[in-house]
Formats: C-alpha cells, structure tokens, sequence
C-alpha cells in the first residue's frame, strides 16, 4: 500500500510540475510579445531562412497568380529583404510566410487591402486580443523549410506507399499481446515480442526515410491547433475561420503522434508506443487524406491565420517607425508625397515628392540621389503591398514596381556590365509597353557605355517611355541629359556646401532644377589625392565646358 502510495505521489508530483512549467512558460511568452510590442523587431526573434521564404512565396504564386510581383532585380536593388525584417514582427511561419509573400506579389485593387486594414483597425482597438492572438502564434512557433505550401498544393504526390502494411504492422502487436494474455500460449508471446523487435526496427528504418514528410504533418496539425484557439477570438475573421475549421479541425485527434518533442521520460515512453504500433505513419496517412477531401477549407484557413498575423506585424511597423501613412490610391498616374524617407537608415533626411512627369534626378556624388529614388521606390512598394507609406502623406497609381540599379557582370551567363545593364532595363520597356502603368526607378542609367552613346541612348529611353501611362524616376551624374530632355521631363537635383575646412558638406535636400555643380575633382583634394592630378583634372574640365571639346595632356 505505501508503494502504490508513493507511486501515487510521484505521479501528482510530475503533474504538478508540468502544469507549473507550462505556466511559467505562457507568462514568459505574454512577457515576451507585450514588451515588444511597438519596437522593431529584433534579428533573433525575427530571423526566417529567406530561401525557405521563397519557395513557399513561389509555389503559392504557381497555383495562385497576382496582378504584379515584385522580381528578383528589384527586391535586390532596393535590399526589401531587410525591410521585410524590419516588418517581420511575427511569431510563426505561418506570418512569416504571408508578409513576405504580401511584400511580393499585389492585386491591382483595394479589396485585399481594404481587408487588410479593416483588420488593422480592429487589432489596434482591441489589444488583448491582438496579444491573444500573438500569443497563440508564438506558442506554435517557427519551422523553415515545413514544406505545408507543397502540401496545401500538391497533396496527391504526397502520399505515402504500402498504408495498409502500417496498419497491420501497426495492429499485430496490439491483437497477439491480447491474445497471448487471453490464451497464455508461447507461440503468441513469440509473435508479440517478434512483431515489437520488427516494428521497432521498420519504424526507424522509415522515419529517416520519411522524415521530411511527418516534420511537414506535424507542423500543419499543431497549425490547425492554434486555428482552434484563434477562432475562440472575436476577429473580423472569426465566421470564416470557424467555417473553414469545420471541415478541416478534426485532424487535431492526431495531435498526439505530432507534437512537440520534450525529451522528458513520459516523451520516451509515447516515442516507444509510436515505434510498436506505428502511430505516424498512420496518422499521417490519414490527416493527408482529410486534406484531400477538403483541399480549399485547408488551403483557405492557412490564409486567414496568415492575414491576421500579416496585420499584428504591419500594425507593429507603423507603431514603431517615425512616421507612416496610409497611402491614396488614384486614377492618374503620379505620385505625391509629403516627408518621404528611407526607413534603413538611422538618421534619414525626409524629402518631398511631386512625380507627374518623367523625372530626372541630378546631384554630385554621395549628395543623395540615390537614396532618395530609393525612398520613393520602396515607399511605392510598401503602399502597393501593405498599404503603408513611409511619408506624412503619399498617393500613386495602381501600377508594376521595376528597378534597374545595382547591375552586375553576369559571369555564367558571359554579360559584360552593360549587356546586363540593357537586359535589366529591357525587361522594364516590355511591361511598359503592355500600356499597364509602370513606375520606373533607374540609377545612373546606361553608365557601362561611353559618354556620347551613353547619354544618347538614355535620352531616348526615356522619351520613349514618355508615350507610354508609365512613370520614369532617373537619378544621374550627366547635365547633358538633362538639358536633352528638359522639356519633356522634370528636373530636381541634390548639391553639396564646399567649406575649406570642413571640406564638402550634404544637407540631403532635394532642390528644384538640374544640378550645375559636381565634387569628383573637390573629392580628390579631400581625400589628398598628390595636388598634381587635382590641377591638371580641372584644368582639362575647365576647357572642355569652354570649348566642348577636350584637349591633350602632354
């Protein structure tokens, strides 16, 4: 009796500490998504395999095509990858997923956003269940590479082979251990021990095999845990999520064989039972065959969880950086904006934007340009895909997003620097001329050819696509570009303050007009480049703008 006492105790013993555990770890999740709430996120929490980010981005794109995407060139050249971290305050893959693929592909109408920011405004009304909501996701966690898009997609190649063997492989332990007790024979403990050696052994054997595969299952069951949580939430979502639910939720009576593993000595037990009776494999067989059945309400709740999060996280964003706004979406193709900057930035200088017409950018190096096309460009890039603007103010067209900025040699494919170039600004002219509207954003146009061609060929460019509904926003280095083309496009530019000694001085504010000055040869000197080569530069500069011709060194 004092045995079956002390068992007894230990068993309440190893409960109460559970429950204890488990209480201590929601208060530190709670803990957690409270105090970051309003912040940036920061890299340790936030940090995705961008990969895994895009694979699931692409494969949803393959069976569910938007309007416009945002291609590889662009999300390279204006690094969203980074600003996709700023706004990545979510706490599943799941979110995850859906804020990268919001950031990548858009709808050329206001119902997405519209919804989007319909869910905006009920999290910020209603914090405890905007922290609920977190909460609930947090607990389900990160997994990179869980495959689930391939699943919600292409569910009939993931079948496993020889079900039906797992299932009486899976049953023969269970009826020979039940009949070796009701019987007492030795030939039925044989089988019983025989059938739990071989099983232990198979399942081992194919659990390397199928690894990938029950890591896939058991992500989405514990998924469509936290959906059973979140739909308890009153969300705009919550019919919806409950409709889908209904279909889909019964799955979770699998639950058991996918769920996170502790290591502890009950978790080494059920690890044995799964071994003897083959539990996974059966379990994933039939969770697979309700997706089968009920493709749409599963593909349909791994979207709804993923809006929601998607809202936490641009709501987050807003809250946490110095300035946003929601943008106005118009019929005429321009872009107003007002204080625009660029949110990589630890001090950004914010600047105006009044684009109605080709514009062309000028500036002396490192006088901010660059930036600035930058700002503008992903400022349209987050208005298109999240319905944020980095601006007090900002309106734009419905239109394709296309940058041609940081080219590169091409070695694999044998691109020189400008064959590169005019394949990035080729691809730019063929959306402008499906008569879609296009804002263009180009640095330093044509700069891997000679002067003469270079400034010709951009001249032409970019009256060309003055006869298309699309926009050009040109940052350049050549004044003769801009007198071509000062007719037909506007002028606005950067300059510098020379101080003798303080050297040369930005103030990062952009002007009206084509710039008349440049710093290459006053950079020199500052950089004490011997006085010699400074002298003799603005010297031959001197002549050529007098006499528009160069003249010999000797």
């Amino acid at each position: 009796m004092n045995k079956l006492l002390l068992i007894g105790l230990l068993i309440f013993a190893f409960v109460v500490v559970m429950w204890l555990y488990e209480k201590y770890h929601k208060y530190q999740i709670h803990k957690q998504v409270r105090n970051a709430w309003g912040q940036l996120p920061h890299p340790s929490r936030t940090f995705d395999d961008e990969k895994s980010l895009r694979k699931a981005w692409e494969l949803y794109e393959r069976y569910h095509p938007h309007d416009s995407r945002i291609d590889e060139l662009t999300w390279q050249d204006l690094d969203v990858f980074s600003v996709f971290q700023q706004l990545n305050g979510t706490y599943s893959s799941i979110g995850s997923e859906a804020l990268y693929r919001h950031l990548r592909s858009y709808n050329f109408s206001q119902t997405e956003q519209e919804r989007l920011e319909t869910l905006i405004l009920y999290l910020n009304e209603h914090q405890n269940v905007r922290e609920q909501l977190q909460m609930y996701f947090a607990f389900l966690g990160k997994k990179d590479h869980n495959s689930v898009e391939e699943y919600l997609n292409e569910t009939t190649n993931k079948k496993i082979a020889h079900f039906a063997l797992y299932v009486f492989l899976g049953l023969l332990p269970l009826i020979a251990g039940t009949a070796s007790l009701l019987f007492s024979t030795a030939s039925l403990y044989l089988v019983t021990l025989g059938s739990v050696v071989f099983n232990a052994i198979y399942y081992q054997i194919k659990k390397q095999q199928l690894e990938m595969e029950l890591s896939c299952m058991s992500y989405f069951v514990q998924a469509i845990s936290t959906a059973k949580k979140l739909v308890q939430l009153k969300t705009p979502y919550q019919t919806e999520l409950q409709a889908a639910l209904s279909k889909i939720g019964s799955v979770t009576i699998f639950g058991f064989s996918f769920r996170v593993k502790t290591n502890s000595e009950a978790e080494i037990i059920f690890d044995y039972l799964s071994m003897i009776l083959m539990l996974p494999f059966i379990a994933y067989q039939l969770v697979l065959s309700k997706l089968l059945n009920h493709h749409q309400a599963a593909d349909q709740l791994w979207r709804l969880m993923g809006e929601l999060e998607v809202a936490a996280a641009v709501l987050n964003f807003r809250l946490a950086m110095p300035e946003t706004c929601q943008p106005i979406f118009t019929e005429s193709v321009t872009v107003l904006g007002k204080e625009v900057y660029h949110p990589l930035l630890a001090e950004p200088v914010a600047n105006d934007v009044d684009w109605q017409v080709n514009t062309l950018v000028s500036g002396s190096n490192a006088s901010g340009k660059s930036t600035y096309v930058k700002s503008v460009a992903l400022s349209c890039l987050l208005a298109a895909t999240v319905h944020t603007a980095l601006a007090e103010e900002f309106s734009l067209p419905h239109a394709h997003i296309f940058t041609s900025m940081a080219i590169e040699d091409d070695l694999f494919e044998g691109d020189s620097y400008f064959i590169a170039e005019i394949k990035s600004l080729k691809r730019i002219l063929n959306v402008v001329e499906t008569k879609t509207p296009c804002l263009c954003f180009i640095d330093e146009i044509l700069k891997g050819t000679n002067t003469i061609e270079r400034v010709a060929a951009s001249a032409s460019i970019v009256a060309w696509l003055n006869t298309y509904p699309s926009l050009a926003f040109v940052a350049t280095h050549d004044i003769e570009l801009t007198e071509i083309l000062k007719n037909s496009c506007k002028n606005v530019h950067f300059e510098e303050q020379i101080d003798e000694e303080n050297g040369i001085i930005f103030d990062y504010q952009l002007k009206e007009g084509a710039s008349q000055t440049s710093n290459a040869i006053k950079l020199l000197q500052v950089l004490s480049y011997p006085p010699a080569i400074a002298e003799q530069a603005k010297t031959a500069a001197a002549f050529f703008k007098k006499e528009r011709r160069w003249t010999r060194l000797p």
